[in-house]
Formats: C-alpha cells, sequence, structure tokens
C-alpha cells in the first residue's frame, strides 16, 4: 500500500513538511544531529514515538501538532485562500501596490544625484585645500 493513501503516514507528513520548508534529509539530519540515511529512515516510518517527533518538529521549526495534523490538503487550501476575494479587499489588499513604482525610480534617481553632487563639492573641496597647502610652501 502506497503511503499517499495512508492518511495518519508520519513519515510521509515530515517529508512534506521538509519539502516544503525547501529542505533536504541532510539539512534535517544536521539539526537533529543525526545522518541523511535515519531521516530517510524516518520518513518512510508510518508511526514514529512521540520522543523522536519532538525532535523532529524541533528541527523542522514546527510544533509536535503541526505534524499530527498535516495534511497536503490543508496546505493547498490555505494557499487557495490568497486568491479569495474576501481576503484582498480593504486593507488586506494583497495584489495591488500602494505606490507607483515608477515614482519610486524616480525618487532613487534624484537620491542618486545629490549624493553625486556631494561627491563632487567633497572633491572641490579637496582640491582647494590642497591649492592652500601648495601656496602656503
Amino acid at each position: 500500500m502506497s503511503t499517499l493513501t495512508k492518511p495518519n503516514h508520519m513519515g510521509r507528513k515530515i517529508s512534506r513538511i521538509r519539502e516544503l520548508k525547501d529542505m533536504k534529509q541532510e539539512a534535517l539530519a544536521q539539526a537533529m544531529g543525526t545522518n541523511q540515511q535515519t531521516v530517510s529512515i524516518l520518513e518512510n516510518s508510518e508511526e514514529i514515538d512521540d520522543e523522536k517527533l519532538k525532535e523532529v518538529a524541533k528541527a523542522l521549526g514546527v510544533s509536535v501538532e503541526a505534524i499530527k495534523n498535516f495534511s497536503d490538503e490543508g496546505v493547498i487550501n490555505y494557499f487557495n485562500t490568497f486568491g479569495d476575494n474576501s481576503f484582498t479587499n480593504g486593507a488586506f489588499n494583497a495584489s495591488h501596490c500602494n505606490f507607483n513604482p515608477l515614482d519610486k525610480l524616480i525618487e532613487a534617481h534624484e537620491q542618486q544625484v545629490k549624493l553625486y553632487e556631494r561627491l563632487v563639492q567633497a572633491e572641490k573641496d579637496k582640491v582647494e585645500y590642497l591649492e592652500k597647502l601648495l601656496k602656503a610652501k
């Protein structure tokens, strides 16, 4: 029977959480103080004791409950809410910029011009100072 048909396959849940965090087995193994083969065996295990589950949860940066209650459907539903209009109205409008990118570009250019002018002035001051030193000799 494949791990996909078993809803409480703890190893598969750990594997999916690790993948969603863009973490390789080697990285998880290092965080747990073990090796990649141990993580592989762990991810193929249907049941995992609570102590080992706590260790894995800590290494993944999630709670034990998050691992136990994890489901691919829940993740899909969570990410689908980002396109839902009920969450993107008013102050929670996540798909619309609240500034004009062209204005930001012009502002950055103006700052660059001001910095250049300050640099030129500093160089003029330096030349003037050196000329005074030469005249004094």
